[in-house]
């Protein structure tokens, strides 16, 4: 008779291994003027003095099947600032201040290298959005996962003046639409991609162009568009990401009024020409990818040489459109330009 005890480890789950990542998370996090306090029961953060009537906002999102491309590539410390990103710019949506940032890791087997390299960039997210990371949660779960796969998610908490909150109200006819450049496909679409990918049979190891495009991490648009808020020069602002530029940019729009947008004032980057040329249609493109734009603000006119100023020429405002009154939350004119 087999008399082998059983154990958590024998099942797929060590616990040991989680405990080395912990302390590694809180020794960085607190090397880096994070949290100190990972691996308690909970966390605990202080609300700021200066501001007087104090509403949280949450967010929480992933990076999607852009894991994949980091699979394959073997570099994860970028899609760790994806995640925070991907949180924290739809909290500046609101005209909140990102507070706290917590994640949640799911794989197969803990791998040391892999999650380190991970949580390498979850903390250069952290610190560029400016908030803290609190803690979170890494999940062994044998079973569930293929080797070597995972899964990632993050949760952010911001904080903003009930005075200061980015209501459609503030957005008003002949507001103009500014767009902020992407950075890249940022996290969305990556299923159609890899689709592409797949079908077409590229190897992106062996691809320059692809292999340094796919991973770029999302812009956080978080330090310039705090300096725009404390100057009130925001009516309102669009994350673009699922959905694409007219879905997100009409999630704001008031009942009455209308975003008309010149789709010929887009400016592509090269990685959406070379996804339209994979016979992807417009109509596909916009509603899938940000095709350039992944960030828009609603602004008065007056404003908008100063707002240019905040921003590096990589990340140049352009005016797309203003604000109108129309019998639909849009009027889309033009063709964007993919020469």
């Amino acid at each position: 008779m087999n008399k082998a005890k059983f154990t958590y480890e024998k099942s797929g789950v060590n616990i040991a291994l989680a405990d080395k990542f912990v302390k590694f998370i809180s020794k960085n996090s607190s090397k880096n003027k994070l949290n100190k306090n990972i691996g308690g029961f909970g966390s605990i953060s202080s609300i700021p003095k200066s501001i007087k009537n104090p509403k949280i906002v949450a967010s929480t999102d992933g990076v999607g099947t852009k894991i994949e491309i980091a699979n394959i590539l073997n570099k994860y410390d970028t899609i760790g600032i994806d995640l925070v990103a991907m949180c924290v710019n739809d909290l500046i949506v609101q005209g909140a201040k990102p507070l706290l940032f917590l994640d949640y890791i799911s794989i197969n087997k803990i791998d040391l290298s892999k999650m380190k390299s991970l949580l390498k960039g979850i903390i250069k997210g952290c610190q560029i959005a400016n908030c803290e990371l609190v803690g979170g949660e890494t999940a062994e779960m044998p079973g569930t996962y293929e080797v070597g796969k995972f899964d990632i998610a993050g949760f952010s908490v911001g904080i903003v003046d009930k005075k200061k909150i980015l209501t459609k109200k503030k957005i008003k006819k002949n507001n103009l639409i500014i767009a902020i450049p992407s950075s890249g496909l940022h996290s969305n679409g990556y299923s159609l991609v890899r689709n592409i990918l797949k079908i077409k049979k590229i190897d992106i190891k062996k691809n320059k162009f692809l292999k340094k495009e796919l991973i770029i991490p999302t812009k956080i648009y978080v330090p310039e568009i705090e300096k725009l808020l404390k100057k009130n020069y925001l009516n309102g602002c669009a994350n673009i990401t699922g959905g694409g530029l007219i879905d997100n940019i009409e999630r704001i729009i008031p009942e009455t009024l209308s975003a008309e947008i010149d789709l010929k004032k887009i400016r592509v980057s090269k990685i959406f020409k070379w996804l339209k040329n994979n016979n992807i249609s417009e109509k596909e493109m916009i509603k899938t990818f940000n095709c350039g734009v992944g960030f828009c603000l609603i602004i008065k006119a007056e404003n908008f040489k100063r707002i240019k100023s905040y921003f590096s020429k990589d990340f140049e405002p352009y005016v797309i459109g203003k604000i109108i009154t129309h019998n639909k939350k849009s009027k889309i004119n033009g063709k964007i330009s993919w020469k």
